[in-house]
């Protein structure tokens, strides 16, 4: 009996749904060396700090993440905390058992946190050392030793590129050998931006992830051409502007609502960061509390205490006036049922909202709600005009405009 994932795709192609069927909403945190850098104890602390602050799915790679200053074919590269390399001789056909009785412990972590593992088998550094001819029997093997974990999906990370489709092909089928089908996979690429550009139709291809790093630009545009992509999959924005420090550009906790809001309201699933948590994971006790994770707490309440909010349609056409641009760019959504808009303005400023044929009411209320603080302002009501002009209230850095029908 496989433990099979807890978290499925729904029918329509545009969420995720639990063990029960039930909508599911999907925030993520990079977490790439949890397996290879920390004892269990601690890797529990800081999981349970990620499950408060609302993170109910972690990225990690099976391997971490190579140090820059190694070369990925060195065997110190891929050392755990305990000195243990994952692979005898380097040779992925041959596991080193001290190394994944770690993982053994580590990998049912999210059973007790209540959290998804989406785990890495392979990333295109790997290239020399996983070659085509090595990636299903490795592939199969993780699959079937993992099997009975249930809260896990399968990740690789090739370049978006043609050259690569047969390695993922591969890996995809000794995945599916080794546990069965048990376990969604996806494919997040990188460098690139998206795995749709190049395996979307691969029936193994689950759901869509995107990679933009500090482009912010990308964000939006790249998320709502996966949404609208035949046959629907769910899109993950999986690795933006981490906060910190990256690439010496300083990503601060608005530039993370802002990626995070970008995202969702033009109908994807987010992903957060800190730069930190790979390049120094052992200060985990400084990064663990960056504002910006916290925000993100605020960010999922606001997002799941919206009636039905898995039925979010992004609508660009709703902003008819003060669109902005790049880092500044405001976006607008609503239900399909037509029941709300949300609208996103990334920095003070006003923008026109059009609303014929966008909300079936006679009247609306409005709130607009601070998404650093979660802070909502009193409700109005208005009634049914074809505009609305939306304004970020004074001394806020960004807002949330909220339009609802009423009853």
């Amino acid at each position: 009996m496989t433990g099979g994932s807890a978290i499925h795709v729904s029918d329509s192609g545009r969420h995720f749904v639990d063990a029960q069927g039930e909508p599911l909403f999907w925030l993520g945190d990079t977490l790439w060396e949890l397996f290879r850098c920390y004892e269990p104890e601690t890797a529990r602390t800081i999981l349970r700090d990620r499950q408060a602050k609302g993170f109910n799915v972690v990225l990690i790679m099976l391997t971490g993440v190579y140090h820059a200053y190694l070369s990925p074919e060195d065997p110190r590269t891929y050392c755990n905390v305990n000195g243990d390399t994952p692979w005898i001789d380097g040779d992925p056909l041959r596991p080193s058992p001290r190394y994944f009785q770690h993982v053994d412990e580590m990998i049912r972590l999210g059973e007790q946190t209540r959290q998804t593992f989406v785990v890495g088998i392979y990333h295109q550094w790997h290239r020399d050392v996983i070659p085509v001819e090595k990636a299903r029997p490795w592939a199969r093997w993780v699959a079937n030793r993992y099997r009975d974990v249930p809260n896990l999906i399968w990740s690789m990370y090739p370049r978006a590129e043609a050259a690569y489709i047969p390695v993922c092909r591969e890996l995809a089928a000794g995945l599916q050998e080794g546990d069965g089908g048990a376990h969604l996979i996806s494919v997040h690429p990188d460098p690139a931006v998206a795995s749709s550009s190049f395996l979307h139709q691969e029936p193994w291809l689950a759901f869509n992830m995107i990679q933009t790093c500090i482009s912010y630009e990308r964000i939006a545009e790249a998320t709502l051409a996966d949404y609208n992509r035949v046959p629907a999959k769910p899109v993950v924005m999986a690795e933006g502007g981490y906060e910190g420090v990256e690439f010496d550009k300083l990503q601060t906790a608005h530039d993370v609502r802002k990626q995070a809001y970008w995202t969702q309201l033009s109908g994807g699933y987010h992903v957060y960061g800190h730069n930190d948590a790979w390049t120094a994971p052992e200060r985990w006790r400084d990064w663990i509390s960056a504002p910006g994770a916290q925000h993100l707490r605020i960010f999922r309440d606001v997002m799941t205490s919206i009636d039905r909010w898995w039925t979010l349609t992004p609508d660009p056409t709703l902003i008819v006036d003060g669109c902005g641009s790049g880092d500044r760019l405001n976006v607008a959504a609503r239900s399909a049922d037509r029941r709300w808009i949300l609208a996103y303005l990334s920095e003070a400023g006003t923008s026109t909202l059009r609303l014929t044929d966008a909300i079936a009411c006679d009247s609306y209320q409005v709130q607009a709600i601070n998404p650093a603080t979660g802070e909502r302002s009193s409700l109005t009501a208005r009634p049914a005009e074809t505009r609305v002009t939306i304004a970020a209230p004074s001394g806020w850095e960004d807002a949330l405009v909220l339009i609802e029908a009423r009853p």
